[in-house]
């Protein structure tokens, strides 16, 4: 049996029906084989070379993939098996496979080498080409992809951002058309099926590979996604500036990828003179595909030729598109037809329908394509908002977001419902009550409860005693959302003015806001460091260390808290309510404890530290070195310095930290790198990470003025928009600037193309201080307001229940009511920020930093 290379070879010389014979008994042999992969494996290609006939295999002119086998473990010898079923797929792209023994034959360069059991070895011309380590070429496929992957690195391409794939367009425009693959990691079954497309079809089309990135935004997919894509542009004939794309929508297989490749070079569109009855179906390698006919009329034929053509290209790879001329006298369908379709498993039926607008017959295809086309990701995105979004209709991310959900029941079994009856007996009954208030009707109290429904969710799996996750409909329990006084109530708290809100609740202790990410990871994590005492008492060493260490707090495995502790010489010291005040205004953040008397005096000796003390255990640095505190008598002053003291030398900037870095009013030295596409790649951002700490170091207490940090573009894609809005175009990769200057709203590039090293980025603020330097930007004043002025809505509800008179709220009214009802306490985007994925992350991100024009979210 041939190789997926040799296979597409006899498919390309085979006249028609040779070609589906073959191609039904290549499925056969490989269902009754129990997979193609095995029927590959049976012949035992893995050469045992001997040392002296080494040198002369990798000067032969072939490539060679060769192990060095010094010792024999369970692992090596997994490894050898799909070594040697490598060897039979390798040979029909000329590459030998084989192994050394060490133990018989020895070649010194190789066999000596440190860790050589660990490595594999590629060889073209005589030389050492590449090595692999053996956890990245652990079975066939990954053996297969990474090779072929290291003899195409120069014509498989890798892009990272639309900007650089808009380079590449323009690069092959009119010449050849781009074949885009994004795997979610390599080495897998998608990623060889690429590579083996790319061999064979290298020469034809550009292909790029992608593993993630900002790019995939531009190409419809929002988030994280374990699916693997392709899609294929349209550059050879583009007739716009960016070429047209067509998403492949059957699962990455070689096979799969190669009769894509083969349905695109279809005709756009055919036109015929006959019935669509009359019309054969397609032929392979098109007899999977529907098709769709348009009727054409002899006195608007070349606008429906035009219709017919747009319609094509949004079609392609869904449909083959025929228009049918009506003036020809074979053609008998009724004049009440505008359009029919044939499906490939219904042989010649064709069904006529009759279409006011053509999009119908895009809903068709598009929703229900049946699935093997469906995308649980991308169907509803296409079907429901694609259109809406792209034309502005839905401004808002998470109007869209709750729109593509609308059909979905949010189950809320995991919570409890409180009402103005219960809510007391509630809150007295448990020892933590998280309380969500939110609106039936309102676009993020909606999309942020299936995010805290699936938190009540978790925290019952994990069996977390003492948390009752619950929920307040404000719309139907008015005066317990505008805290009017409905019983003997064991907390207190204000008028909820903006939704959603979530408050922490204890019996007789005062209430907890939540304001961190409205998404599910935030609100787990605050409620978990939010269970324990803060501070906690410790008397016992043991007790320190276990809390040091995490040990009391099994749920908390998988984070990494910072924490605080706080040592006097008695409880009665002056600074122990200070520290109690900041301890619980810090709680959900870090953890807290408290020492006192005997053990506080040998802690205190062990640091060599004075007391009263507070100890600060940044989670980045570990337990060892603390940073040493004064105890301060204001509590705002103490936190201040605990936070300054937990904020790491050179932070890496996300969209959750971003709003508490800004709060501390220092510019920004911000260093955005890209993400790693190899080992180079990550070695790269280490050496420039390394050269920013040398930076701090060089400059001492002047670098106080700033905050030196920097973003990863991997990690938090909406940084590229960041950039690209700081300096009005998208700079090479690494970029330094420096913004959010207390003095002005300038933005400063670190010179482009130029090495980042500590000293010259000194001297380069230096230029920026003295005015010696122009910016290369600035700061946009948009901003993002709520859509209308706020309504105490509560009272005008309450107002129009039976017994009241039912009246106009006039423009005075609302006047009044904003007077008397405080406002809400952040602006729309704030609180949307990480409802919906990584895009309303993004426009929190942009907003935050006074980045992105107020036209849309980008």
């Amino acid at each position: 049996m041939a190789t997926w290379f040799t296979f597409f070879q006899t498919l390309g010389s085979l006249p028609c029906m040779s070609i589906m014979w073959l191609r039904m008994t290549f499925f056969m042999l490989c269902t009754t084989a129990g997979g193609c992969t095995d029927m590959f494996n049976t012949s035992g290609l893995l050469l045992e070379f001997r040392a002296v006939d080494f040198y002369d295999k990798i000067n032969s002119g072939k490539m060679v993939f060769m192990y060095f086998e010094t010792q024999v473990s369970p692992t090596i010898s997994l490894f050898l098996g799909e070594l040697k079923k490598s060897a039979d797929v390798l040979k029909d792209y000329g590459i030998l496979v084989g192994k050394i023994n060490c133990k018989k034959e020895i070649v010194p360069s190789y066999c000596m080498k440190e860790k050589v059991e660990h490595t594999a070895f590629l060889f073209r011309g005589g030389k050492e080409f590449l090595s692999f380590d053996l956890d990245t070429v652990f079975d066939v496929n990954s053996i297969v992809s990474e090779v072929l992957f290291a003899i195409l690195r120069d014509e498989v391409k890798y892009v990272h951002s639309d900007a650089d794939l808009f380079v590449m367009e323009k690069s092959v425009r009119g010449k050849k058309d781009i074949v885009l693959a994004y795997v979610s990691s390599l080495g897998t079954q998608e990623h060889r099926s690429v590579m083996e497309t790319a061999y064979v079809y290298g020469s034809k089309y550009q292909f790029i590979l992608i593993t993630g990135g900002p790019v995939l935004k531009h190409l419809g997919v929002h988030r994280a996604s374990p699916l693997s894509r392709v899609w294929f542009l349209h550059c050879r004939a583009p007739n716009s500036e960016r070429c047209p794309l067509t998403p492949m929508r059957t699962p990455l297989s070689t096979l799969n990828l190669h009769t894509f490749l083969q349905i695109m070079e279809a005709p756009l569109l055919s036109e015929v003179y006959e019935d669509p009855s009359a019309v054969p179906s397609p032929q392979f390698p098109y007899q999977q595909i529907p098709q769709v006919f348009l009727f054409s009329h002899s006195e608007t034929e070349q606008l429906d030729r035009d219709t017919a053509d747009t319609l094509a290209w949004r079609l392609r790879g869904l449909a083959l598109l025929t228009l049918v001329h009506r003036k020809s006298p074979m053609v008998k369908t009724p004049v009440e037809y505008n359009a029919a379709y044939r499906l490939p498993d219904k042989g010649s039926e064709v069904k006529y329908l009759t279409l006011d607008n053509l999009d119908e017959l895009l809903d068709l295809f598009l929703c229900n394509e049946g699935d093997e086309i469906q995308d649980e990701e991308l169907e509803e995105e296409e079907c429901n908002i694609e259109e809406d979004v792209s034309n502005g209709e839905l401004e808002d991310e998470i109007v869209a977001s709750v729109y593509v959900n609308r059909g979905h029941v949010v189950h809320m079994a995991s919570i409890t419902q409180l009402t103005s009856d219960d809510f007391a007996d509630t809150v007295v009954q448990s020892g933590l009550t998280v309380v969500l208030f939110y609106l039936k009707w309102d676009a993020v109290s909606i999309a942020f409860l299936r995010s805290f429904t699936e938190v009540a969710e978790r925290l019952a799996d994990a069996d977390i005693a003492g948390v009752t996750m619950s929920a307040v409909d404000c719309g139907e329990w008015t005066d317990l959302c505008a805290a009017q006084p409905v019983g003997s109530l064991p907390v207190s708290f204000q008028p909820i003015t903006a939704f959603p809100s979530v408050l922490l609740l204890r019996p007789r202790e005062p209430i907890q806001e939540y304001r961190g990410m409205l998404g599910c990871e935030p609100l787990h994590r605050f409620i978990l460091l939010s269970r324990p005492a803060s501070p906690q008492l410790l008397s016992t060493h043991q007790e320190v260390t276990s809390f040091l260490h995490g040990a009391p707090h099994p749920e908390l495995t998988g984070y990494y808290p910072d924490r605080v502790v706080g040592l006097f010489r008695t409880h009665t010291h002056s600074g122990v309510p200070v520290f109690n005040e900041a301890a619980k205004s810090l709680q959900g953040k870090v953890l807290s404890a408290m020492l006192t008397d005997v053990l506080a005096q040998e802690w205190a000796a062990d640091l060599a530290v004075n007391l009263p003390a507070v100890l600060v255990f940044p989670s980045w640095r570990g337990h060892s070195r603390p940073s040493v505190l004064s105890l301060f008598v204001s509590v705002d002053n103490l936190v201040s310095h605990i936070e300054a003291a937990l904020l790491h030398p050179l932070p890496e900037l996300t969209v959750e930290n971003l709003p508490s870095f800004l709060n501390l009013g220092k510019a920004l030295l911000l260093l955005f790198v890209g993400e790693e596409e190899d080992e180079i790649g990550l070695k790269q951002n280490k050496v420039l990470l390394e050269e920013m700490r040398d930076m701090l170091e060089l400059g001492g207490e002047r670098m106080e003025r700033y905050l030196t940090c920097w973003i990863h573009l991997g990690r938090t894609p909406a940084g590229m928009s960041v950039l690209g809005s700081y300096l009005g175009s998208m700079p090479p990769l690494p970029a330094l600037v420096l913004t959010h200057l207390p003095s002005g709203h300038e933005v400063y590039e670190y010179p482009p193309n130029t090495p980042i090293v500590a000293g010259s980025v000194l001297q380069w603020l230096q230029r920026v201080e003295e005015a010696r330097e122009s910016p290369a930007g600035m700061l946009r004043k948009d901003d993002w307001p709520p859509s209308s002025e706020f309504y105490d809505f509560l009272k005008i509800m309450d107002d129009e229940e039976p017994g009241f008179a039912k009246q106009r709220v006039s423009k005075e009214r609302n006047e009044e009511v904003e007077e008397g009802t405080p406002q809400s306490v952040c602006k729309w985007s704030r609180c949307y920020s990480g409802m919906s994925g990584q895009s309303v992350a993004g426009r929190a991100f942009s907003e935050a930093a006074g980045s992105i024009s107020s036209a849309g979210p980008f």
